[in-house]
Parts: C-alpha cells; structure tokens; sequence
C-alpha cells in the first residue's frame, strides 16, 4: 500500500523510500531549478512507487523548497563552513533532515538523525555521512531541545549498560587485620580479578 488512509500510520520502510525518492528529487530541483510538480511527476512515472508513502514524499518534496530560507537560518550557524561549500547532497540532506525535524514531531528526532545519515552514507561522499550526523545532532538540540534532554523510557541506566571485566559481589562488612596489626572496616562490594 502506498499510501496510508485516515489515521492508518504508513511502514517505516515506506517513509525511508519516499525520504530517498525526495531527496533525489530535491537535489535535482537543486541542481537544475526545474518545476516542482514536473520533478515529482516525472518521478512518479520514472520510479515504480508502489511501495512509497507517496503523501510523505510530496510534502518533503514540496515543503523543503517552501521553507528553503527558515531552514538555511537554522543550518548554517551550525556549519563550520558556508553552504557554498557543502556538497549539493550534503546540503540537500541537511535541509531535508531539518524540514522533518520541525515539521514532523511524530517522527522521533533519533529516527530523523538515522535517516540523514544513512541517505548520506548511500548518496553522500565517503565520510559526509559523518559530518551529517554532527550538524543533524545540533540541529535536534536546537529544534528538538525537551525532545533530546527527555530520557529514554526504555533505557536502562547508564550504570547498569557499562560492561566491566571485574564481577561485583556483595559481602557484610567485616573487620580486617592488615599486616602490622592495624585494623579497619571493609567495603561492601568486593572486586575480584578475572584470571
């Protein structure tokens, strides 16, 4: 199904297409400034878009070019170059990234830094997919900030993930004697060396 009816939530596989398909389509609207209705018919007739959320795609399409100037205001504080200087896909990608960032709050911002950076992997210079995913990240601090600093609810803490290569027991406490005749309190845990 290509496109999703009432409240019917389109696959994820569906939306990663139509984000590739627009980011194409919008690095040739970029490249040759040709009509954005002509672009996307060309598209739809050029591209077998039967498993495409085409909804999704013609607003991406359609709504980068529209919010182009909002969308260079956010990006390029955040460049540690001009937009000149950026690959057209890098930039194209950067826009689209940001255009979902503020315009699609029901797609999760890591969800949009994922995207971004697999179109860049797959379209992008060898290592722009790096570069991507560092301004796609400010820009979610900047758009996206109660979103970014709201812990993960399915995230364990940060304790319990951080693997160590000393097993943890716990003892009761005790007294010790030390060499010397000095005496002290233990610990409760105690670390023993793997061999």
């Amino acid at each position: 199904m290509s496109r999703p009816t009432g409240t019917q939530k389109a696959s994820p596989a569906a939306r990663r297409k139509a984000r590739s398909f627009a980011l194409q389509a919008i690095y040739q609207w970029h490249m040759a400034g040709a009509d954005l209705a002509k672009i996307e018919a060309e598209f739809r007739a050029d591209n077998d878009m039967s498993k495409v959320d085409l909804e999704y795609f013609h607003e991406i399409l359609h709504g980068v070019p529209r919010e182009l100037s909002a969308l260079d205001n956010i990006i390029s504080p955040l460049l540690d170059r001009n937009t000149e200087e950026l690959t057209p896909v890098e930039l194209s990608i950067l826009r689209l990234a940001t255009y979902e960032m503020l315009h699609r709050i029901d797609v999760p911002y890591k969800v949009v830094i994922n995207e971004a950076v697999e179109l860049a992997k797959s379209f992008g210079a060898t290592d722009g997919h790096k570069y991507v995913n560092g301004v796609v990240d400010k820009v979610a601090q900047q758009v996206r900030t109660v979103e970014v600093k709201q812990p993960n609810a399915n995230s364990k803490p940060k304790h319990a993930t951080q693997k160590t290569t000393k097993p943890v027991f716990k003892v009761p406490s005790a007294r010790i004697r030390a060499k010397g005749g000095k005496t002290s309190e233990s610990k409760n845990t105690l670390s023993i060396k793997k061999s």
